[in-house]
């Protein structure tokens, strides 16, 4: 097989090629500004040298590489082809002979290889990309913990140390509610710290953060090897007004455990994630079952007996009945406040246990379903290269407008529909409420018909976008139309005959008057005829058919007065009064359909009100026409008239 490349295949991939090159960096700046926005709390204040901000930004262009691609690719090929139609030059190629497929090709070969080349990107380098930036990101946040202390909830940033503020204010710093939890060897040495404000700062050399503390309480166990022994532990007690506690900190920048980030599924390759959803299902298996041997042995465990003792337990059970109730009632007041302290105590511990197990267990799955979607998202991201081009160099070649302003409005359109649902199914298939597949899949198996749509209508011209048909369109649902206009001809070759046209039109309004009476357009339409039984209404064709020869003729005049008038007459709507649609099958369900017949049957009774008032104007439009030439062209011998004839 012989693979020539032709002239216009490298012209097309020249174009592509530079449009692609710029509209990459141009998606690329969007979205690292878009996820610069999210972490710029993080940047600002922390005083990091710029080999660390530019590991920052150099990681992240690289993690948004595959999702800047698709980006770029619908955008430069709608350019592409919209500059190609805009300027004529795809209505040569056609003439040509050459499909529109054919003009593809060589387009098609270089999305493939994007697709490829995204696809390998996200597998080896996009997740050591992805693991960098967040360790990054957890140094960068452990740099100066004095602002991450969050609000009610306890904060462990700091070594040896526990603190739980319940109010704090970002402009001054100042912490409200303050409560810190001091461990240094064991539980037995905390010191419990209350305080009712105070101020986090970091020392000049970063080595130490100063806390600074108003009106408290220190409460601390003065245990050591002395008291090793015994049991009751001396402890001391504090009230203060102001203290300052120097607290061991190392705020130097350095990279954080990796070990932190094990769970981690974007920062993984294909085969890496593989092998740890097994590990990870290995692993929550064995303690799922731990969870529900547990569950088994505390409320199915029956004691082991013989078959004889249990023969006897069942006949003596039988033999014997127990009233709990009554058995109850015959013990102390005391005794029933201890069983019921007892029991209660039992189901308290015994849900908490539950809410724990639970609480693993929806973590586990979380995790797994987290490396699962991950495991997916490296080929649908791949694949959207090439839903997007299908997308994108079809509309080009129907729009036929280049440049950055009806293509970038697309290009925005399209983004937003695919980001609506891609966003929508990866939170629901991660909260579980949606299959993996199916949340992952939403996204490709919608835009795919689309892009095999746009293609078609593409690869047989279609009008589909055309703004003329779509506006004629809604005009027509919407019971709209536009007015005559008719304008004086600055080059008359045959003047209109006006003794004639007048007798034409006052047999029309013999024949109007006759067709009102007739037809009744003022009451309602017969259900029967309209839906199941239509009968086309030749006469109202026949009757128009001869009103546009009449205006057709009388338009070749140079009086402004008739001009004026034939502009009067309404542009009449020949089978709107008949029937909802051309064809039966579909007049037959909109019958079926009950409200959209409701809307329908209405619609078309307005339309038999309208054509009744149209047939008004023209008759009143006819006499005022008639009127006009008798006495002002025929009498006056205008040529046309009869008497120049004559």
């Amino acid at each position: 097989m012989n693979i020539r490349i032709k002239k216009l295949d490298i012209f097309i991939a020249r174009q592509f090629g530079l449009l692609f090159v710029g509209t990459f960096f141009i998606c690329q700046f969007v979205l690292m500004m878009q996820f610069l926005w999210r972490f710029v709390d993080d940047l600002i204040g922390k005083g990091l040298s710029m080999d660390i901000m530019a590991q920052f930004f150099g990681y992240m262009a690289l993690m948004l590489v595959p999702q800047a691609l698709p980006l770029a690719i619908l955008l430069s090929s709608l350019i592409t082809f919209g500059n190609l139609g805009e300027s004529s030059e795809l209505t040569a190629i056609k003439a040509a002979g050459i499909s529109l497929m054919q003009t593809f090709r060589s387009l098609i070969v270089i999305t493939v290889v994007i697709c490829l080349g995204s696809f390998y990107f996200q597998n080896n380098i996009g997740p050591t990309a992805n693991f960098k930036l967040t360790q990054l990101l957890i140094s960068m946040r452990q740099k100066s913990p004095e602002l991450e202390i969050p609000e009610g909830v306890f904060y462990d940033g700091i070594p040896n140390s526990n603190i739980y503020v319940q109010k704090k204010n970002v402009a001054t710093g100042k912490l409200y509610g303050i409560m810190i939890y001091r461990m240094t060897q064991s539980y037995e040495d905390a010191a419990i710290i209350l305080a009712d404000s105070g101020m986090l700062q970091s020392t000049a050399d970063k080595k130490h953060l100063l806390l600074s503390l108003w009106s408290g309480e220190w409460f601390e166990n003065m245990q050591n090897q002395q008291f090793a022994g015994n049991a009751a532990v001396p402890y001391r007690r504090e009230t203060f007004v102001s203290k300052q506690i120097v607290l061991d900190f190392d705020g130097d920048f350095n990279m954080a455990d990796a070990a932190s980030l094990s769970n981690n599924a974007m920062g993984k390759s294909l085969s890496k994630l593989f092998n740890d959803i097994d590990s990870l299902n290995q692993r929550y298996d064995s303690i799922g079952r731990a969870f529900y041997n547990d569950s088994r042995h505390l409320y199915f465990a029956v004691p082991k007996i013989d078959k004889k003792d249990s023969i006897a337990a069942v006949k003596r059970a039988s033999a014997k009945s127990f009233d709990f109730d009554k058995l109850l009632e015959k013990q102390k007041l005391e005794q029933k406040q201890q069983i019921f302290s007892s029991a209660l105590g039992q189901v308290q511990n015994e849900v908490s246990d539950l809410d724990f197990k639970k609480l693993v267990t929806n973590d586990n799955e979380r995790i797994v379903r987290q490396h699962q979607i991950e495991a997916i998202n490296k080929f649908t991201l791949a694949l959207q290269c090439l839903i997007f081009f299908f997308i994108g160099a079809p509309l080009g070649a129907i729009i036929r407008k280049g440049g950055l302003g009806i293509p970038v409005i697309i290009s925005v359109f399209v983004f937003i529909i695919y980001y609506i649902l891609e966003n929508t199914g990866y939170r629901m298939a991660r909260q579980g409420d949606w299959a993996i597949w199916f949340g992952k899949g939403l996204a490709p198996a919608i835009l795919t018909p689309l892009a095999t749509f746009v293609t078609y209508k593409a690869y047989n011209d279609s009008m589909v976008f055309n703004a003329d048909i779509w506006r004629t369109m809604f005009f027509k649902l919407l019971g709209l139309r536009t007015k005559r206009h008719i304008s004086g001809k600055e080059v008359v070759i045959d003047e209109p005959d006006y003794a004639h046209d007048n007798a034409v039109l006052l047999r029309l309004n013999h024949a109007i008057t006759d067709y009102s009476k007739e037809h009744r357009l003022i009451s309602p339409p017969n259900i029967i005829k309209v839906f199941f039984k239509y009968q086309p209404d030749h006469e109202i064709e026949r009757l128009s058919g001869i009103l546009e020869e009449t205006i057709n003729d009388l338009s070749n005049t140079k009086d402004k007065q008739v001009l004026h008038l034939i502009n009067q007459y309404p542009i009449v709507a020949l089978k709107a009064h008949t029937r909802p649609f051309e064809r039966k099958w579909l007049n037959i369900m909109a019958a079926v359909i009950l409200p959209l017949g409701i809307f329908l049957y209405l619609r078309m009774w307005r339309y038999r009100v309208r054509l009744l008032r149209d047939l008004r104007v023209i008759r009143q439009t006819n006499s005022n026409i008639i009127s006009y030439i008798e006495h002002h062209l025929i009498a006056t011998g205008e040529p046309g008239s009869a008497g120049t004839q004559q």
